[in-house]
């Protein structure tokens, strides 16, 4: 893989803007009454009832108010609804004008598996994939949707995917970071043997109502210490499934980092394996270092994506990772939408670039 820097950008009419894969986007709902037609009667009277209550202290929405409406461009706003609520708006203005060929949908918003009440959890996890295939998937063959879980059920989560399992619409299972306990503990590992099952890997989005604090010392006070804390999330809960050994229990396991930058993995890595060469005789059902089955299970979305001052250092990022386990991602629609033409920090090769921007997408979702 050859990386330079960047060249100077060059007129905005010169550029030919690559053939992607978008890891990545947000479809939401236009209002939240849009839902009640995907739940059964009983489950409607409870939603306009009582809605949801989540696994957190705050009545509604999320601790850190976002700079901008919905944490969205102010161009995303569609005529009617909300940003990403709109079909015929997205495509005009995100998935023919950045040529995405294959767009990886991720639902975070309303968050399922985050409701105390694990029943309703259950039905609006299904209500949200029958509003996924039914107003997105089914319109525009670009787009395939992640099955949204009751994730804190372990045997219903499982149950959604058995269900899903097979379904063209579906390419992933989607989590979100921050759960009740670390996602490595036995509560959840009937979600890695469905999704092991189904031969479809695991995306973890950042966010999400574990009932707990966001950074581990407490509730932080300002907005850029929540965004940075999904980076801590990530590496404790990929911490808790490397050693508690869900990766060698179910070495089909494939998963995907979403919106967690990816700096962080390499320190990750080698201190888990310092530890490690010390400790091993605590966990004598791991095999093998634990950087291996990092190296062997996991891929990152490359938004947001750290940008060190010194370009060269990405450069030992990207070795550490392997080109290969990145797959670029914008985030659309939300305000820190990374454009295809100036989100990576340095030059790549035509493979790389290629692997990058489509190829390990395709790869990773059968889409090849």
């Amino acid at each position: 893989m050859n990386m330079e820097l960047p060249a100077r950008p060059k007129p905005e009419s010169t550029i030919v803007r690559p053939i992607i894969a978008d890891c990545d986007i947000h479809p939401c709902l236009a209002k939240p009454a849009d839902i009640l037609p995907y739940l059964p009667k009983r489950w409607q009277e409870h939603a306009m009832t009582y809605g949801m209550l989540p696994r957190h202290g705050y009545q509604s929405g999320p601790a850190y108010p976002k700079g901008q409406p919905d944490a969205a461009r102010l161009d995303s706003w569609p005529p009617d609804g909300r940003p990403g609520s709109d079909l015929s708006f997205m495509q005009a203005q995100h998935l023919d004008a950045n040529k995405v060929e294959l767009g990886i949908m991720t639902v975070i918003a309303p968050a399922a598996g985050a409701a105390q009440n694990l029943d309703y959890s259950a039905a609006l996890a299904r209500a949200l994939n029958e509003w996924q295939v039914a107003e997105w998937t089914s319109k525009d063959s670009r787009l395939k949707a992640s099955i949204v879980v009751p994730y804190e059920d372990g045997a219903a989560a499982a149950a959604e995917i058995d269900h899903w399992a097979g379904h063209e619409a579906f390419v992933q299972v989607l989590l979100l970071s921050r759960t009740a306990e670390p996602l490595g503990q036995r509560r959840y590992w009937p979600i890695y043997e469905a999704a092991q099952r189904a031969k479809l890997p695991i995306g973890v989005h950042a966010f999400g109502y574990g009932g707990y604090p966001v950074t581990a010392g407490g509730w932080p006070s300002y907005y850029i210490e929540e965004m940075v804390g999904h980076a801590q999330c990530c590496q404790a809960l990929l911490t808790s499934m490397v050693i508690e050994g869900v990766f060698e229990r179910y070495p089909g396991t494939r998963m995907v980092l979403i919106e967690a930058g990816l700096a962080w993995l390499p320190s990750l890595g080698w201190r888990l394996d310092k530890h490690w060469s010390r400790l091993r005789s605590e966990t004598p059902h791991l095999k093998r270092p634990p950087s291996d089955y990092i190296r062997d299970h996991v891929w990152l979305t490359t938004q947001p994506m750290e940008e060190p001052e010194k370009r060269k250092h990405f450069h030992d990022i990207v070795e550490w990772i392997g080109i290969d386990r990145l797959l670029f991602a914008t985030d659309y629609p939300h305000w820190d939408f990374d454009d295809p033409l100036w989100a990576v920090p340095v030059k790549l090769d035509d493979a790389a670039r290629q692997a990058l921007f489509l190829d390990n997408a395709k790869a990773l979702y059968g889409r090849g």
